[in-house]
């Protein structure tokens, strides 16, 4: 398989699944598009930019298994998947931690697509800084989403709550940012070696 084909083939399975999630949704049109919300600007950023910008298969792959987990989230609603009520029985969770796997991948996935971008356009020079500004960046990116969540909560009402998805737990946000940044300090260290072979490659 090309490297031009590679990127055509993940955007027709996202498609695909973007539409079988959308169908099998149980939350709600108003909860699944919410939640789908992020990969499909994302993913339209990115075909909009294919031209100018290729991003490395790499990153192409992690951005749609990032998708998936957010289609999957929104077909239920990130508190009721049956794969985190599966996790809570498992690892006698007290709440739906499924979200925490999105903020997980908030982290991990998009400090990666942030590294390229600046390793590729030489944005920053030196590695050490580079690693710091991309975990505060990542970081930022999160705070902003949370604001987000916020906001839509304040102005939408149910829908909104379910969005949230808090399940009462007063440190939600502060949590979320907390595995978003775990996320992003385990990809850079297991993964950067492999990002500059696939980018040099």
């Amino acid at each position: 398989m090309t490297d031009e084909k590679y990127p055509k083939i993940i955007l027709l399975l996202e498609v695909v699944a973007l539409i079988m999630t959308g169908l099998l949704n149980e939350a709600g049109w108003g909860i699944w598009a919410l939640e789908v919300f992020p990969a499909v600007v994302g993913t339209v950023i990115l075909v909009v930019t294919y031209r100018k910008f290729k991003f490395s298969n790499l990153i192409y792959t992690l951005l749609f298994l990032h998708s998936i987990v957010l289609m999957y989230g929104g077909m239920y609603t990130y508190a009721l998947t049956p794969f985190g009520e599966w996790m809570k029985m498992a690892f006698g969770f007290g709440r739906n931690n499924y979200d925490k796997i999105g903020h997980f991948l908030q982290g991990f996935v998009p400090v990666l697509v942030i590294r390229e971008l600046f390793v590729r356009k030489m944005i920053i020079a030196s590695r050490g800084w580079l690693v710091t500004i991309l975990v505060l960046v990542t970081l930022g990116l999160s705070a902003l989403y949370e604001f987000v969540e916020w906001g839509i909560a304040l102005i939408s009402g149910e829908v909104g709550d379910a969005f949230l998805g808090t399940q009462g737990y007063v440190w939600d946000t502060q949590s979320d940012m907390w595995y978003c940044f775990i996320g992003s300090i385990i990809a850079l260290v297991f993964l950067s070696k492999l990002h500059d072979r696939v980018m040099t490659r």
